[in-house]
């Protein structure tokens, strides 16, 4: 019986598996890098093991380092959770040869199936080969790991090799695994998929199907269980392909069979031999504890014959500290607070005062609402994302909102193209027209011991400014004897915290929060500016700044200043987060600088090259 587990992992998936382990009576043991010291995962566990010399990014991927901490630590088992070195059947043996207890299928399933290549054929689907303009467009996809890492579509073909190239380097970086291969890429289809668990006494559960077609960059944003208007017929196949899938490979533990279902045909994406992000939605259907399952199986008991029923409709999104409306750049700062109200589950890696840094995926959260039908579970899950305190970086929540209450969406007419579609309209900035005036207002009561800062003689209205949906917004008003006057509204009550404006006969509340010259009102975040306007940092024409913080791990081959570069032409490839991207020239024309060069950590903004669109 598993006494002591360490979770070879970091992050919301790490905090996850110890919450399991904590109910089970199990102890804990947490690895982490040097960048994580303080992270939540490091501070939850039992025992807390530092894994030594490896960068940041590449620590999680040291297999040998992890199996050492597990001796160290007294752990007598190992639970990989999701990425890094989860589908590894070279890490999976590493830990068995320790004498471990690994908590997951055997490494000769592993190998079978988390290489997307093995994996087809060994279901009889052979990759594209040689690709020609009637394959196109095209998936170059990773062969290892997933999360939509390692992954380009492709539609000119003059833009295979690069697309390659880039998905090789980050799946390297990723999964520590370069090896990718291509495959048709179909058109605004549906990904469905099948979560299985299997025993060692060779019962299989087929637990339902799931939907995650909401996708930014071929990586999940939202899921919901089950998939909805799924004919039950196809439904019945996948789930039988799923089992057939786990059998040919004597899986046990924890799966998910993917697929991309597009006219009625479903096609084989990949086995996922591990637990996935979004396994709460199955959870919360089946009444389930996936996780505890997990180590029950490792442990050697045995399913029931039959899995439980579903009930109900569970919907889960993925709150990411990123921009939508910047490319999905990702943001990194201090989350100050995150609240979520009563009756949603809430899996993360973060509290209150931790750092988001650049090194890893930037999830911060995942909400999770269950209900007895899916417009029930919908609305629920919106309403808890509309009061859920969230001070810090930018984040998706806007986007995350507005994408489940989209015509398309509740209708389920949904495909993996929904945000290529309707990107634009789903991060339209719609800031509360009132915030900077309850920032205002609460800013001047908490700075006064009078409270309205009232003056016997008549004056001009004090005025503060802010910036708000990158636009500058200025807010007015004057204070009295008799309270703080002001134009459109009643100020009802107004302190450092709380402000109630009445707007046409409607008493609204606001909720203010500064941290520095970061205001947040409600849900409409604004930076406080000075009161006189400061000389703006000047650069020249054609310049290419940094869209985030990040390491460049790659410049255009052969360049330097005095090449002529095409516009749009990718120059520096920058890493953040596990994610490359791409600087793209902005214009035609001549590189008159370059401050770049690989291995090189910039700040955002920071000034990598600069293209003279002017010069022949």
């Amino acid at each position: 019986m598993i006494k002591s587990l360490l979770v070879a992992n970091r992050g919301e998936i790490a905090c996850r598996v110890f919450r399991t382990c904590r109910q089970l009576g199990i102890r804990t043991v947490a690895v982490h890098s040097d960048a994580d010291e303080n992270a939540l995962h490091a501070r939850v566990a039992d025992t807390a093991v530092r894994l030594p010399g490896a960068a940041p990014a590449d620590t999680y991927l040291r297999g040998d380092l992890i199996v050492k901490a597990a001796l160290a630590a007294g752990a007598d088992a190992v639970h990989p959770g999701y990425g890094f070195l989860s589908e590894n059947a070279d890490f999976a043996r590493a830990v068995l040869d320790a004498g471990l207890v690994w908590i997951g299928p055997p490494p000769e399933a592993i190998e079978a199936m988390a290489s997307k290549t093995r994996a087809k054929q060994l279901l009889g689907i052979a990759p594209l080969t040689d690709v020609t303009d009637a394959d196109l467009p095209v998936l170059v996809k990773a062969a290892a790991g997933g999360g939509g890492r390692g992954m380009r579509v492709v539609r000119r073909l003059e833009d295979l090799t690069t697309a390659l190239e880039g998905a090789r380097a980050e799946a390297a970086s990723a999964f520590g695994d370069g090896e990718v291969f291509v495959e048709p890429y179909v058109e605004n289809g549906r990904h469905v998929e099948v979560q299985i668990l299997a025993d060692t006494h060779g019962t299989v559960w087929a637990l339902g199907t799931r939907d995650c077609s909401l996708q930014r960059r071929h990586q999940k944003v939202v899921e919901e269980a089950p998939a909805p208007g799924l004919p039950e017929q196809l439904a019945q196949e996948l789930r039988a392909l799923s089992v057939r899938a786990a059998h040919a490979v004597h899986y046990t533990g924890a799966g998910t069979v993917e697929f991309l279902v597009a006219d009625g045909t479903a096609h084989f994406l990949e086995m996922n031999t591990r637990l996935q992000v979004e396994h709460p939605v199955t959870e919360e259907i089946f009444g389930l504890d996936l996780v505890a399952e997990q180590i029950r199986i490792a442990e050697g008991h045995a399913l029931a014959a039959d899995p439980p029923h579903a009930r109900g409709h569970a919907v889960e999104v993925r709150l990411y500290a990123e921009d939508p409306a910047r490319d999905w750049a990702p943001q990194t700062g201090t989350l100050h607070r995150l609240a979520v109200p009563d009756g949603i589950r809430l899996d993360t890696g973060y509290t209150d005062g931790d750092d988001i840094g650049v090194h890893y995926d930037p999830m911060l959260a995942k909400l999770v609402a269950h209900a007895p039908t899916r417009a029930e579970a919908l609305r629920k899950l919106a309403g808890a994302l509309e009061r859920t305190v969230l001070h810090g970086p930018t984040t998706n929540r806007d986007l995350l909102l507005a994408s489940l209450r989209h015509e398309e969406f509740t209708d389920a007419r949904m495909d993996t193209g929904f945000y290529d579609r309707h990107l634009p309209e789903l991060t339209a900035p719609a800031p509360d027209p009132f915030a900077p005036l309850a920032a205002a207002l609460a800013d001047t009561h908490g700075r006064s011991r009078f409270g309205g800062a009232w003056r016997n003689v008549p004056s001009q209205p004090q005025t503060k400014r802010y910036e708000m949906a990158g636009e500058e917004h200025e807010a007015r008003y004057t204070p009295t004897r008799a309270g703080f006057q002001v134009e459109g509204a009643r100020v009802v009550h107004a302190d450092a915290r709380l402000v109630v404006l009445e707007v046409d006969g409607v008493r609204r509340k606001f909720e203010v929060t500064a941290y520095g010259d970061q205001v947040h009102v409600n849900n409409t975040v604004l930076r406080a500016l000075p009161r006189f306007p400061e000389p703006e940092t000047q650069h020249a024409p054609g310049s290419l700044l940094a869209p985030m913080p990040g390491t460049v791990v790659r410049v255009a081959d052969g360049l330097k200043a005095g090449v002529l570069v095409e516009a749009g032409t990718p120059l520096i490839w920058l890493e953040a987060m596990k994610m490359q991207h791409q600087i793209t020239a902005p214009a035609t024309g001549t590189l008159t600088a370059l401050h770049a060069a690989p291995g090189q950590q910039v700040e955002v903004g920071a000034l990598l090259a600069v293209v003279d669109g002017n010069v022949p």
